[in-house]
């Protein structure tokens, strides 16, 4: 048997050596050489992330990890555990020769391998994008053959080496789509056609740092033709509060629902207005990190504006803050936090796109953990001295001390994490950062509750919420609003 699968990859190797095949002889050469060492492909990633959104960069990291996989198998496993010769070039046309031939064992192709790993992971982000990288992946492999570097049975078993690695990379690292947001609980919004009877408040401000402004208005009716439009946050425009009010009482006016297109502090306020009004929140990113919106599976506003037009939705989690007057009623939607860790997820987040989050966590920790001074205060009546306390509106996932993001938005907890104080803290606590270990050590603690007293706080305390900074003292207490707000969001097929 195997000797005529061997019989077989010549014959078709010997036809394809041969045979003429029109304007080939210009293109397939050239390609081949651009893919060595994944350079033609790490250049597409890195062109995709310098130019896309989020989506397009998530995508292009998948494609270079399952590449990379792919060319750590090929090479440590594939061409050690199987020798077999390059072809014999007698057949194969001098013009299409490679100048420096490969001298590697030919068993699997590397080039294929890593082809099929970039554009199969790709895929799985968007499969759109992956069908348009696919014809660029199947020339590549093909010109292995073409230029006589490879058999046919070669490219095979790198492709399938390549698919395999794109799916060990899945299985490590799901798609959003594998961990897309429960849909549930299912909530009651009305379906509002072209937009009809939604009324959005559109922050100027958002996610636009330099450069023309963005026409807002434009942007809303590209997606929602007869939803109304509030600017607010531009030169002449009108306070977020005062829009936010204004367009819920119109919305409510209308038996609609009130939309926000604005980053996460716009979408928080948008949301206390929808709960305090009984309107469903439609929720169009228009931020720099747009972490609620991501979250909840909405990462464009036309994925928005199907579940507004199609009447689609769920309820979600609020948390409550009681206790200091000058906190007491207002909620927040995403997190909540006593002592540094604003700072920290700034120094996070202005290092994580140029170097990973990984090391940007670690970075962010020993800049935050260096200047630190701890807090004394009492947790549900326990002392404690702590750098920092966290709280999540709903169970975040990622490095313990820098979360990131959460799959459930109705799971009714909250994500509690505090960095203690105490001797050599500040060393065993980066000792687990580095090690990214983080819920291995004594000096993080970690807990889901459902109710949370901070009490102790010493006048003039600084607390942040949903990128809202306020001052407090005395004892605060947070709490779950179970499934207080409905919003839009597309629910998956039955």
């Amino acid at each position: 048997m195997r000797s005529l699968l061997t019989n077989l990859d010549r014959r078709i190797f010997h036809v394809v050596a041969t045979r003429e095949w029109p304007g080939a002889q210009r293109v397939l050469p050239r390609l081949t050489r651009s893919a060595d060492h994944g350079l033609l492909w790490l250049g597409l990633a890195a062109g995709a992330a310098a130019l896309g959104g989020r989506p397009v960069r998530r995508a292009a990291l998948r494609g270079v990890a399952s590449l990379a996989v792919a060319s750590a198998t090929v090479n440590t496993l594939g061409k050690r555990s199987v020798r077999r010769r390059r072809p014999l070039l007698d057949a194969v046309p001098v013009v299409r020769q490679l100048t420096h031939q490969p001298f590697t064992s030919s068993f699997p192709s590397g080039h294929a391998a890593s082809a099929v790993a970039f554009a199969t992971g790709v895929a799985f982000e968007n499969k759109w994008w992956g069908l348009a990288l696919a014809p660029v992946a199947a020339s590549v492999a093909f010109s292995r053959v073409y230029t006589g570097v490879h058999y046919p049975g070669d490219v095979l078993a790198g492709a399938a080496l390549g698919a395999g690695a794109a799916f060990a990379v899945r299985g490590f690292a799901p798609t959003r789509a594998l961990m897309a947001p429960p849909a549930r609980p299912r909530a009651q919004a009305p379906a509002l056609p072209g937009g009809r009877g939604l009324v959005v408040v559109a922050n100027q401000g958002s996610g636009q740092r330099g450069g023309a402004r963005q026409d807002r208005t434009a942007e809303v009716h590209g997606v929602l033709p007869h939803a109304e439009v509030l600017e607010c946050g531009g030169p002449d425009g009108r306070r977020l509060d005062e829009a936010l009010d204004e367009a819920a009482e119109r919305a409510r006016g209308l038996g609609g629902a009130l939309g926000v297109l604005g980053g996460d502090g716009t979408v928080s306020a948008a949301a206390v207005v929808a709960v305090r009004h009984g309107l469903p929140l439609a929720v169009l990113p228009g931020g720099t990190l747009n972490h609620f919106a991501y979250d909840l599976g909405i990462e464009t506003s036309a994925a928005a504006a199907r579940a507004v037009e199609s009447g689609e939705a769920v309820a979600v989690d609020l948390a409550r803050f009681r206790g200091d007057p000058r906190l007491a009623g207002r909620r927040f939607l995403n997190t909540f936090s006593v002592g540094v860790y604003p700072e920290l997820v700034r120094i996070r987040e202005r290092w994580a796109h140029r170097i990973g989050a990984w090391p940007a966590g670690v970075l962010a920790a020993w800049e935050v953990l260096r200047t630190a001074e701890p807090l004394s205060v009492r947790i549900n009546g326990e002392p404690r001295s702590v750098w920092l306390l966290f709280v999540g509106n709903c169970q975040y996932r990622g490095l313990g001390l820098a979360p990131v993001r959460r799959h459930d938005l109705a799971d009714g907890v909250l994500d509690v994490r505090v960095v203690h104080g105490g001797r050599l803290a500040r060393t065993r606590l980066l000792a687990a950062a580095l090690t990214g270990t983080p819920r291995s050590t004594p000096v993080l603690g970690e807990a889901r509750l459902s109710r949370l007293r901070i009490g102790g706080l010493p006048e003039g305390a600084t607390v942040a919420y949903d990128g809202e900074v306020a001052s407090c003292s005395g004892e605060l207490t947070v709490e779950k609003e179970r499934e207080a707000l409905t919003v839009y969001r597309l629910l998956p097929d039955q």
